[in-house]
């Protein structure tokens, strides 16, 4: 089952932060120290993912392309909007926290969203129905949302949703990647779009620090943008080597 994976994924989401939003409330200074900690962290594993491309100026390319598609879709205002109506509509109950949901739900989508296993995840489970990436993606989604929930509260739970369909998304989309392409070109896919996906992680770990808030949802389309542009670059170079 091509989205067996998903599902788990997104469960253990929920899981996490059904479980983080019943811990004892935590003092400030834990929270602002663990909120530290997951930029920090954030912050390097993108790093990590934006050294996989020796290609920058492709890296370069897609990021600016896809942040000026994101700005005219504004994705990241229609993120909040849609995080603020589940704030106006749906009661906290005895679950009630300071933070709001918007907050919660638009920066776990983030980090859930982007990342080499949110994508080589999915890959791997619609191509060949292993679906050992996305279990590995699940347990540290799950811990994550432990630590987000009880700081950001609800709209963690939320952000569930935002992993399901995109990866579902990938999921269902991998077989008809593989017809189209060959496998050599769809490994130069996945290179890029990790790279480009470690740039943007690198925008969450930034703003989840608070040294200056970055739009990083309006920068997602980057992703498709580096997938296009490897089998782009690879019929130009053929083109160009035929002509001289």
């Amino acid at each position: 089952m091509a989205l067996w994976g998903t599902i788990v994924n997104a469960i253990a989401i929920i899981v996490g932060g059904l479980l983080g939003m019943m811990l004892p409330r935590i003092s400030e200074g834990i929270k602002s120290t663990v909120m530290q900690g997951l930029g920090l962290a954030i912050t390097v594993l993108g790093i990590t993912m934006a050294l996989k491309s020796n290609q920058i100026v492709l890296v370069i390319m897609s990021v600016v392309v896809g942040g000026i598609i994101g700005e005219l879709l504004r994705i990241e205002y229609r993120l909040g909007q849609l995080g603020d109506w589940l704030q106006a509509n749906l009661r906290k109950g005895s679950f009630d926290q300071t933070s709001s949901i918007s907050e919660g739900f638009v920066t776990c989508t983030l980090v859930y969203c982007i990342g080499a296993m949110a994508i080589l995840g999915p890959l791997d489970g619609g191509l060949r129905h292993n679906h050992d990436i996305l279990y590995t993606k699940s347990l540290l989604d799950g811990f994550l949302s432990i630590i987000f929930a009880s700081t950001l509260g609800l709209g963690v739970i939320f952000s569930a949703v935002s992993v399901f369909v995109m990866q579902g998304v990938i999921a269902l989309a991998a077989t008809v990647i593989a017809m189209a392409f060959s496998q050599a070109s769809l490994d130069a896919m996945i290179v890029q779009i990790t790279a480009v996906g470690g740039v943007l992680v690198i925008g969450v770990g930034i703003n989840i620090l608070q040294i200056k808030k970055i739009n990083v949802a309006n920068m997602l389309p980057a992703l498709v943008i580096a997938a296009v542009a490897v089998p782009l670059q690879h019929h130009f170079t053929e083109w160009w080597s035929r002509l001289f």
